[in-house]
Formats: C-alpha cells, sequence, structure tokens
C-alpha cells in the first residue's frame, strides 16, 4: 500500500470513527471520550483501531468494538482489526473540553479538576485522613450546593448526586 492511499484511509477512518457514540452517553462520541486511541496500519498493512475502556471491566466494550467494526465496514476501509490496550490507563483528563460540554447539557455533571500529574511521585504515601470534598457544579442550573446519594450512578464510572438547590439529581462523571 502506497503511503498517501495509507494516509488517506486512516484520516477516513478518523473521521469515520469520530461519529461512532459511546453506547452508554450517545452525546459524545469515543474519540471525544479518549477511548479511541490510535488509528493506524499494522506491520501486514491491516488497518488497526486501538482503544482503551474508561475501567478494565467496562461492559460496553464488546458494544464498542462491534459499533467500530461496524463504522469501519459502513466506510468500506477494508480489513481491520480492534486492538484493546489496558496501558496507559484511561483517565477522564482524556476527554475533550466539548465533550465535557455535551455531559454538562445532557445531564451529567463532568469530572472536575485533572487527573494526570508529571510531577506525582513514584511512591505514594497512604494517608488516613479525608480527602478535601470535590465541588461538584449541577449540571442543571450551576448551583455547588449539592451531595453524594451513591458512589455508583447508572454505570460504574459515575457517581449519584443530588442539586440541593434544584433538587435534581444527576450523575456525575468521576476522575480518575
Amino acid at each position: 500500500m502506497n503511503t498517501a492511499h495509507a494516509n488517506t484511509t486512516i484520516e477516513r477512518a478518523w473521521s469515520v470513527l469520530e461519529a461512532v457514540p459511546d453506547p452508554e452517553i450517545p452525546v459524545v462520541s469515543i474519540r471525544e471520550l479518549g477511548i479511541l486511541r490510535d488509528v493506524r496500519h499494522g506491520a501486514d498493512g491491516v488497518l488497526e483501531v486501538v482503544i482503551t475502556p474508561t475501567y478494565s471491566g467496562c461492559p460496553a466494550m464488546s458494544q464498542i468494538a462491534e459499533d467500530i467494526a461496524q463504522a469501519i465496514d459502513g466506510a468500506e476501509l477494508g480489513a481491520h482489526r480492534i486492538e484493546t490496550v489496558l496501558a496507559p490507563a484511561w483517565t477522564t483528563d482524556w476527554i475533550t473540553d466539548e465533550a465535557r460540554e455535551k455531559l454538562r447539557r445532557y445531564g451529567i455533571a463532568p469530572p472536575a479538576g485533572a487527573c494526570g500529574n508529571a510531577n506525582v511521585p513514584a511512591e505514594k504515601p497512604i494517608r488516613f485522613v479525608p480527602r478535601k470534598r470535590e465541588v461538584v457544579a449541577c449540571p442543571h442550573c450551576g448551583s455547588t450546593h449539592t451531595e453524594t446519594l451513591a458512589q455508583f450512578g447508572s454505570t460504574a464510572c459515575k457517581a449519584l448526586y443530588r442539586c440541593i438547590d434544584c433538587r435534581e439529581p444527576f450523575d456525575y462523571f468521576k476522575p480518575y
């Protein structure tokens, strides 16, 4: 395969996969969530799509792989394979700013702050003190007067919160 054709195929694949929604949060794509990590050609010339689950036991990964295969087949991009990689582990830092806004409009509070830090020491001491409470803004009214109802919401990667001001419950996409 010549280089120009290979690059065009990869560009088309990225474009096609941009439209593949997350099966649990259909207002954002797998690319916007950072699940779609890479599109490349393998040593054998086969198109490879690299994905990373939001957590290692994510039940949506088989559906995501099916949706990717259907999109690639529909675009007639040829032979392909889907590779799931667990390292580096997915982090909410990979969610795009546009996706964070889409989550908010959908009624899910996006993760607050950043998780990744290049200055984290190799060893972290264990401290038995309560963590500082995260300020989670209500995606409906914007109030930060919210409370945790459950550590797990509609999926394991979200917590269930409620706004004390507008009384609406909402999911919070936990940062990790």
